[in-house]
C-alpha cells in the first residue's frame, strides 16, 4: 500500500514539475502575445495584469513579494494538474493574499468566478472580508455570519440568487447551515488554520467532506507537529481517493519516505528565509518573584493537596489538573481566587500592584515603553486576568483595546480598527491567547508581553506574529513573564522543548511520536512540585524594589537562544 502511494507522488510530482519549467501560464509572469486571448477576454485580463501590477508596486498598500508571486505560481500549478494541497507558510507571510490571488486568477484567467468557499475562524472573517476588498474588489465577496433571521434573509435575498463569487463564513455558521452549503457545487473550497480539521471524526470535519467540491487549498501557519493519523486525516481530506485509508500510517515510516510523501501537497516557507526585510524578534524572559499573597495562596493550594505531594493520595489526573490550573492562577494574580481581593468596597488602587509580581514589573515596564514611543499587546489565556488589566489601565489612565473569546463579531474590528488608526490612542491591546492569535493583524505594536505561557508552544508564537509580521517597521521585542521558583518554570521549559524538538524534527521531515507531547501524571507530579520547599520556606514578598533595567538585564542574562529559530 505504501509503495503504491509513493507511485502516486512521483506521478504528481512528475506533473507539477514540467508545469514549473513550461512558459508560466500565470498572467503574472506573461509574454506579450502568449497565449491568444479572445477579443471579450482581453479587458478582464488586462484588468488582473494592472491590478497585480499595482500589487507588486504599489507600496501605500503593500506589495505581493517575490515569494508570494511564487506562491501563487505553485497554487496555479496545483490547480492546472488537478492536485489539492497545503499552503502551509509560517505565520505572517502573506497566505491570505496569495489565497485571494489564486481566486482572482481563477476568475479573471481562467474565466471560472466560482463560487468559492472560503472557511475561517470566527475572528478573522472582517479580517478576510477587507482583504478581498483591498487586493481584488473585483471579487465578489459576501460574509454569511449573525442571528438566525439575519441568516435566512441573507440566505434568501443573497446566497441563493447567486449574485456573488466567494462567500467567507466561519466553522460555527457551517455546522448550522450545512444544509444550505450542500446544494452549491462549490469550485474551490478554502480552509484557514486548517488543523481544525486534524480529527476527521469532528463535525466540522465531516461536514465540509460532505460538501460537493472542485478544488480543495489548507492553509496553516503551524508546523506539522501532528501525529500521523492527523496528518492522515489533512491528506484524506485533499485526496480522499489516494489517502483511503489509515492504516499505513500506523506504519514508522522513515524521514525520507515522510518527506517523499508530503513534497508535492504541500508548500512552507518561513520568514527567516524570505523576508528579509523584518527584523528578527528578540524574547526577553522576566523572571519575577511571588508576592506576599501571591506565597500565602500558593502555600494554601499544596497545603490542600499535600497527600499529592507526599505522593500518599490517589493520583488522579483530573486532580493533578487542577492543582496545575491552581497554582497558575495564584502566579498570575491572587484576586482570580474569591475573598482575596480587599472589600467590598471594592476599589482599584495600589493594592493591584502590589499584591501581584507580574503586575509590579508591569507597572515599572509599561511607562518606560510608552515613553519609548511604543505600543503593546498584552496575551494571556485568563479572561478574568483581562478583566483586572482593564481595572488597572482605568486607574493609571492607559488608552487600551480588549478582544476575547466573548468578544462580539462587530466588535472584534471596530477595537482592531481603532489600535491600528494612525496617530492612535490606544496604547494596550490586551487579547487572550487563543481567540487573539488567529490571523489577526497588530502590526502597528512593536512589543508583546506573554502574561503567561501556553503548554502549545505554537499558540505563544501565533500570538506574537500579531505583531511580528509583514508591515512591521521596528524591531519586536517581546517579554515573557515567567514567576521564578513556581510551576510557571517548568511549563515554559517543557514549551521549549517541544519547540526545539518539532522544529528537529521538520527540518528532518520526520513527524513528533504524539506520545511524547501527552502530559502524564508523573510529569504533572513533577511541575507541581517544583519549588514547592523555596515558597514553604518563607511567607515573606519577594518584590523587590530593583529598577526596571536591572530587571530586564537580568532576563536577558538568563535568556538562551531563541528556540523557535
Amino acid at each position: 500500500r505504501f509503495e503504491y502511494l509513493l507511485k502516486q507522488t512521483e506521478v504528481f510530482a512528475h506533473f507539477i514539475q514540467p508545469a514549473a519549467q513550461k512558459t508560466p501560464t500565470s498572467p503574472l509572469k506573461m509574454k506579450p502575445g502568449r497565449p491568444r486571448i479572445k477579443k471579450d477576454e482581453k479587458q478582464n485580463l488586462l484588468s488582473l495584469i494592472v491590478a497585480n501590477e499595482r500589487l507588486l508596486t504599489d507600496v501605500k498598500n503593500g506589495k505581493l513579494r517575490d515569494y508570494q508571486v511564487r506562491g501563487l505560481n505553485w497554487l496555479i500549478s496545483l490547480y492546472e494538474n488537478g492536485i489539492n494541497g497545503i499552503l502551509a507558510d509560517e505565520m505572517g507571510l502573506g497566505k491570505t493574499l496569495q489565497t485571494i490571488s489564486l481566486l482572482g486568477y481563477m476568475k479573471h484567467y481562467r474565466n471560472i468566478p466560482g463560487p468559492h468557499m472560503v472557511l475561517v475562524p470566527k475572528s478573522t472573517l472582517y479580517n478576510w472580508m477587507n482583504e478581498f476588498k483591498r487586493w481584488v474588489p473585483s471579487l465578489r465577496a459576501v460574509c454569511l455570519i449573525g442571528d438566525r433571521d439575519e441568516r435566512t434573509a441573507f440566505v434568501r435575498d443573497t446566497l441563493l440568487p447567486g449574485e456573488w463569487d466567494v462567500c467567507v463564513t466561519s466553522y460555527e455558521m457551517v455546522i448550522i447551515e450545512r444544509a444550505v452549503f450542500k446544494k452549491f457545487n462549490w469550485r474551490y473550497l478554502v480552509i484557514d488554520e486548517a488543523h481544525r480539521i486534524k480529527n476527521e471524526k469532528s463535525k466540522l470535519s465531516e461536514i465540509v467532506r460532505e460538501f460537493k467540491t472542485t478544488n480543495r487549498l489548507l492553509l496553516t501557519g503551524t508546523p506539522l507537529q501532528n501525529n500521523l493519523h492527523e496528518l492522515w486525516a489533512l491528506l484524506n481530506f485533499l485526496l480522499p481517493d489516494v489517502f483511503n485509508s489509515s492504516e499505513i500510517y500506523n506504519l514508522q515510516l522513515t524521514n525520507l519516505l515522510m518527506l517523499q510523501v508530503l513534497r508535492p501537497f504541500l508548500l512552507r516557507r518561513i520568514k527567516a528565509d524570505v523576508e528579509k526585510s523584518l527584523l528578527p524578534k528578540k524574547e526577553i524572559k522576566m523572571y519575577i518573584g511571588l508576592s506576599k499573597m501571591q506565597r500565602e495562596w500558593y502555600t494554601k493550594i499544596l497545603m490542600k493537596d499535600i497527600d499529592i505531594l507526599n505522593s500518599a493520595g490517589k493520583m488522579d489526573k483530573m486532580r493533578l489538573l487542577n492543582v496545575l490550573m491552581q497554582l497558575r492562577k495564584c502566579c498570575n494574580h491572587p484576586y482570580l481566587f474569591d475573598g482575596a481581593e480587599p472589600g467590598p468596597p471594592y476599589t482599584t488602587d495600589l493594592h493591584l500592584v502590589v499584591n501581584s509580581g507580574k503586575m509590579a514589573v508591569l507597572d515599572k515596564l509599561l511607562p518606560k515603553l510608552k515613553e519609548q514611543g511604543s505600543r503593546v499587546l498584552i496575551f494571556s489565556q485568563m479572561t478574568r486576568v483581562l478583566d483586572i488589566l482593564e481595572d488597572y489601565c482605568m486607574w493609571r489612565n492607559y488608552g487600551y483595546c480588549r478582544l476575547d473569546g466573548q468578544t462580539p463579531h462587530e466588535e472584534r474590528q471596530i477595537s482592531i480598527n481603532a489600535f491600528n488608526e494612525p496617530n492612535s490612542s490606544k496604547f494596550l491591546f490586551m487579547l487572550s491567547t487563543r481567540a487573539g492569535g488567529l490571523g489577526i493583524n497588530l502590526a502597528t505594536a512593536d512589543v508583546v508581553i506573554i502574561y503567561d505561557s501556553d503548554w502549545n508552544p505554537q499558540v505563544d508564537l501565533q500570538a506574537m506574529d500579531r505583531a511580528h509580521r509583514i508591515g512591521q517597521k521596528k524591531q519586536v521585542r517581546v517579554f515573557r513573564f515567567i514567576t521564578e521558583n513556581t510551576v510557571e518554570e517548568r511549563i515554559v521549559e517543557r514549551a521549549e522543548m517541544k519547540l526545539r524538538l518539532d522544529s528537529i524534527v521538520i527540518q528532518q521531515g520526520r513527524l513528533v511520536d504524539p506520545n511524547t507531547s501527552k502530559l502524564g501524571k508523573d510529569e504533572m507530579l513533577s511541575i507541581i512540585r517544583h519549588g514547592a520547599t523555596h515558597v514553604f520556606a518563607s511567607k515573606e514578598s519577594e518584590i523587590t524594589d530593583e529598577d526596571i533595567d536591572a530587571i530586564l538585564e537580568r532576563g536577558e542574562k538568563k535568556v538562551g537562544p531563541d528556540p523557535g529559530k
